[in-house]
């Protein structure tokens, strides 16, 4: 391949295979709850859709509302209302004891699962 051509739409440069999601998922970032969807994942991260284009700080938590779990993931990009995360822990289930730093997202959690 030449180094100076563009990949292409067949080009994959993920180190772990993506799986389709379409799941409710809802961000917190700044003191704010914000509703995607979680279209797909992989063992190192998530692609997720907004219904509009927003800015958002570095380092979010991303809550799967159906699996009812939370992960801390850095922002690596932003196209319109899409964005790739990279998760810097596994998903933490929601429920049963959680570390500290997730008590708002479990809180969150609670609001919102019956939404």
């Amino acid at each position: 391949m030449n180094p100076f051509s563009r990949p292409s739409a067949t080009d994959d440069r993920r180190a772990e295979p993506r799986r389709r999601v379409d799941a409710r998922g809802l961000i917190l970032a700044d003191g704010q709850e914000i509703l995607c969807l979680i279209v797909d994942q992989s063992d190192g991260g998530l692609r997720l859709r907004l219904d509009r284009a927003i800015g958002l700080p570095p380092v979010i938590v991303v809550i799967d509302l159906a699996a009812g779990a939370a992960c801390e993931a850095e922002v690596r990009w932003i196209r319109g209302q899409e964005l790739g995360l990279k998760c810097s822990i596994r998903a933490t289930p929601l429920n049963g004891l959680i570390p500290g730093r997730l008590a708002g997202a479990r809180d969150a959690w609670l609001r919102r699962r019956s939404l």
